[in-house]
């Protein structure tokens, strides 16, 4: 039989965090929820014994915590399966508007603190988990880390980044992108709108995020997360990339469609850059 699986959960407070804690709880797993104010999920704590639930406050912007979490992870419960690297927020304001020490403080915790939990993932699943047992890493990216839009310039930045990163780190990760689900995350933070932009379609934009309700469940995200896992476990391959929801697919559609036709019209120009008479390798085969 299966011995329960251990995850790591950031930003396990609210949106896709709460939903993927709640849902493996249910399935019988076990949670270590991290997160800056563990007293939010008190209700928890009533309902899963700590043989279950562990519940840790983590700030991802300070590497003690992150430290501190995966050693009380390794103390209590001795090895970790996987690890959900999903705190995070956003801005909505044209990138004029944010002053540089919001936009920094954004890029210190979507890109810096994921990137904080991502080595201390590795580490645990090389050096604590039984020898070849390795780990799932589970990095919750956005539709905006494939392609921006207008007014989340910082937030779609640090996806992109973060991204990046991952990319180059890959084995046993995924990097999630979902599309717009209900996680509140659009009550976030609004910036006064920068004066040279007071006209533009920007304005309507930023009407559209205060009042529109995503259509996204985060409880079924939760769900293909869960089936994720278990799949895995099973021998089957785990994408690198995964678009959840319609509108994730559709924006994926149309960055592949517009890079297709970018290949296809720069070509020409780009091809032919070698030296004449060079015998330098190409770079192609990174």
């Amino acid at each position: 039989m299966q011995p329960a699986r251990v995850w790591l959960i950031t930003g396990a407070s609210s949106g896709f965090g709460k939903a993927l804690t709640e849902v493996v709880l249910r399935k019988g797993d076990i949670v270590v929820a991290t997160l800056r104010k563990p007293s939010v999920l008190a209700t928890l704590t009533k309902q899963y014994p700590p043989s279950q639930l562990l519940l840790l406050t983590l700030d991802v912007t300070r590497p003690s915590d992150i430290s501190a979490a995966f050693t009380r992870t390794q103390e209590v419960f001795g090895r970790l399966d996987v690890v959900f690297n999903n705190a995070g927020y956003g801005y909505f304001g044209e990138a004029e508007a944010i002053p540089d020490e919001n936009a920094r403080a954004l890029l210190e915790v979507n890109f810096w603190g994921a990137v904080g939990v991502s080595r201390a993932a590795v580490r645990f699943f090389r050096e604590v988990n039984a020898h070849g047992k390795g780990g799932i890493l589970l990095q919750n990216s956005s539709m905006l880390g494939i392609s921006g839009a207008p007014g989340v310039a910082f937030y779609s930045a640090s996806k992109h980044a973060l991204e990046g990163f991952t990319d180059s780190l890959s084995k046993e990760i995924c990097i999630l992108q979902p599309g717009g689900f209900d996680t509140k995350f659009l009550s976030g933070t609004f910036f006064t709108p920068h004066s040279a932009y007071a006209n533009s379609a920007t304005v309507a934009r930023r009407d559209f995020y205060r009042n529109v309700v995503p259509e996204g469940d985060p409880y079924k995200f939760a769900e293909v997360l869960h089936q994720l896992v278990v799949g895995a476990e099973e021998g089957k391959k785990m994408p690198l990339f995964l678009p959840i929801g319609e509108d994730a697919l559709a924006k994926l559609r149309l960055r592949l469609k517009r890079m297709g036709k970018t290949l296809v019209d720069v070509t020409p120009l780009s091809a032919d850059m070698k030296k004449d008479g060079d015998k330098a390798e190409t770079m192609a085969k990174l």
